[in-house]
């Protein structure tokens, strides 16, 4: 009976163990790091990414702009950038949560204050009066109106927690007039692209705030209404309408970036035609390191890439959920819920409008398109999610513990190890 009993005990031992090994490999993702590293682990793919594809989607371009001297120049800027922006990352990370809400109002106040020297002083872009240019630097100030938003409506919101079933309450003074004067400045430079992730941000922030539904609209008509008059007072975005609907095909007018767009996406094909090789960046599509750098990044890794950058995203909202589910703080589930539907969104419409299930609007791919304004304010948006993972229970401690990559690498070192060792 024994010799017949073994081996089911050794299957039942088996099973039990291969149980508890399934569960320990899910349960990694209930570290209290897990969040912490998923973010910084998505962000630096994002980034370096992106500077592998604006290197290759610029090269023709930066001959263009350099008269053949370089054709590396909007590379080089851009990571440039990328290392302010790992900076500003870095320190934002580090800051406790009572700085960010110290800091709410200041961020919200520059960012308007420069959108208005805007109005006045700025520079033009496609019809666009949404720059400011101070020397050789060149800012948007409508990015650091993103992040005040963000901030502004998680700190109000927060001390009117236990009055947001009363409407008034809602509305006065995060809608009015901290909103209105905010995204009325953007709207003033004709900047319809950033009044819709605006937009987005304020519906983000106000849903994770619990606000009731039916109330969105109430909000929400007053805005609708300036979008639908922001596109039928203007010729320009009435034919990104009509070659969004296909009355208007013809490739060398206002359908042009459209449709190089896809023939960028269908050369790609399955597997793509390879990193660099993108015959679409040669004169024949607008904006190729930019707003249309996700076609180039179809056209020259295929589904795969297209794939990959989406997957990357996911993971993005993913460690956002995670973070707004596992915290009790209300200032950092409604800030976490900001930022989030900021970058998704914003992902969502620049994608969109390069598949064709959107008209062309004119926003960058968050952390992937070239520009400097976006990918500085965007990383340090992904430093203040940091900052919040790092007050989850336990995630300090562990990271404390942890020895750090430098020490890790030196430990490796003859005599170094030994050292160290011979310390403890």
């Amino acid at each position: 009976m024994s010799s017949t009993s073994a081996p089911a005990r050794a299957r039942s031992a088996g099973a039990q163990a291969g149980t508890t090994t399934h569960r320990g490999w899910f349960g990694r993702f209930e570290s209290p790091v897990t969040t912490y590293y998923l973010l910084v682990g998505v962000t630096a793919a994002l980034v370096v990414f992106g500077l592998i594809m604006v290197l290759s989607a610029s090269a023709i371009v930066s001959i263009q702009n350099t008269d053949g001297a370089s054709a590396y120049s909007i590379f080089i800027s851009q990571a440039v950038f990328a290392t302010i922006g790992a900076v500003a990352l870095l320190i934002a990370s580090r800051l406790p949560m009572r700085s960010w809400k110290a800091l709410a109002f200041p961020i919200l106040l520059v960012g308007v204050v420069l959108q208005v020297l805007v109005l006045f002083t700025g520079t033009a872009v496609n019809g666009n009066q949404n720059w400011l240019k101070v020397g050789p630097i060149t800012v948007q100030p409508s990015e650091i109106i993103k992040l005040g938003l963000v901030l502004t409506g998680a700190v109000v919101l927060s001390k009117k927690r236990q009055h947001l079933h009363s409407f008034a309450h809602v509305v006065v003074p995060y809608l009015v007039p901290i909103v209105a004067v905010g995204v009325g400045a953007v709207a003033l430079g004709h900047d319809l692209g950033t009044v819709l992730i605006l937009g987005a941000i304020v519906a983000g922030v106000l849903f994770a705030a619990g606000i009731p539904l039916r109330w969105f609209a109430f909000a929400g008509v007053p805005f609708v209404a300036g979008v639908l008059w922001f596109v039928l007072s203007s010729a320009n975005r009435l034919s990104r309408f009509d070659v969004w609907l296909g009355r208007d095909t013809d490739e060398f007018g206002t359908a042009r970036q459209p449709i190089h767009g896809r023939y960028a996406l269908a050369d790609g094909g399955w597997l793509g035609v390879g990193l660099g090789q993108s015959r679409e960046k040669w004169g024949l599509l607008s904006e190729p390191h930019n707003d249309f750098i996700f076609a180039i990044i179809g056209e020259e890794l295929g589904l795969p890439g297209s794939l990959g950058v989406l997957a990357l995203f996911a993971a993005l909202a993913l460690a956002c959920y995670r973070l707004v589910t596992r915290t009790d703080d209300f200032f950092v589930r409604v800030a976490t819920a900001g930022i989030m539907t900021w970058i998704i969104i914003q992902a969502v419409i620049n994608i969109g409008a390069v598949i064709n299930l959107l008209p062309v609007i004119g926003v960058p791919l968050p952390l992937v398109s070239s520009g400097g304004s976006a990918l500085i304010t965007t990383m340090f948006a992904l430093g203040i999610l940091l900052s919040f993972a790092r007050s989850e229970p336990g995630c300090a401690e562990a990271l404390s513990a942890r020895p750090s990559a430098i020490r890790r690498t030196l430990a490796v070192l003859p005599g170094v190890g030994r050292r160290r060792r011979a310390r403890s």
